[in-house]
C-alpha cells in the first residue's frame, strides 16, 4: 500500500490542485494533503485560514466523489529552516512513500533525504495567485476553481477578504489553525 504526499498552500484549491489529486490517486492507494502554511492566515499571499481551507478541499474532494478512506488533510505549520524542514513534515505526517510537489525546492529538499520526488505539471497555467488577481480585478475566475470551492469561497465573500489583506487591514474574525 502506498501513501503520498501532495503539499501546498491552496489559497485556493484550484482545478490543478484537483487533478493533481485524482492523478496522485491514480498511483497510490492514499494520499496525505498538507496545507502548508498552516499558522498563516489573513496575509496578502495567505487570506485563508487553515480551517477554511480543509473545508473548501474537503468539500471539492467530496464532489470528485473520492472516497474519505484514501485521503487525509493535514496542518503543516512553517518552520523557516531547510536543513529541519524535511523532519518536521516526517513528525507530523503519517508514514509517507513518495512525495508530488510542483515546487523545485520541495523537491531538492525531499531528494536530498533520499524520498522519491514527482513532479506535479501546472494543469493550464492556472495558480493561485493568478486567480486571487483576477478575483481582484473583477475578471472571470470560476472556471479555474472546482464548484464546490466557487460556491464555498462565494460564501465567505473571498473577494473582500483578499481586498482587506490586500490592503493590510485585519479583518475582526481572525483565525488561526
Amino acid at each position: 500500500m502506498t501513501q503520498a504526499i501532495f503539499i501546498g498552500r491552496f489559497q485556493p484549491f484550484h482545478k490543478g490542485h484537483l487533478k493533481a489529486v485524482t492523478d496522485i490517486l491514480k498511483e497510490n492507494d492514499t494520499i496525505i494533503i498538507c496545507i502548508g502554511s498552516a499558522q498563516e492566515a489573513r496575509t496578502e499571499q495567505n487570506p485563508l485560514s487553515y480551517r477554511q481551507r480543509k473545508e473548501m478541499i474537503t468539500y471539492a474532494i467530496n464532489d470528485a466523489n473520492i472516497k474519505a478512506k484514501r485521503h487525509k488533510i493535514i496542518a503543516l505549520t512553517d518552520i523557516n529552516n531547510d536543513d529541519l524542514w524535511v523532519g518536521h513534515v516526517e513528525k507530523h505526517c503519517p508514514i509517507f512513500d513518495i512525495v508530488y510537489t510542483g515546487n523545485p525546492h520541495v523537491k531538492k529538499l525531499f531528494k536530498r533525504s533520499g524520498y522519491k520526488v514527482k513532479d506535479i505539471p501546472i494543469y493550464k497555467d492556472i495558480n493561485s495567485s493568478k486567480i486571487r488577481t483576477k478575483i481582484l480585478q473583477d475578471m472571470e475566475w470560476k472556471k479555474y476553481i472546482p464548484n464546490a470551492v466557487a460556491y464555498y469561497l462565494d460564501d465567505i465573500d473571498f473577494k473582500k477578504l483578499i481586498k482587506m489583506t490586500k490592503n493590510n487591514k485585519k479583518p475582526t474574525d481572525i483565525e488561526t489553525i
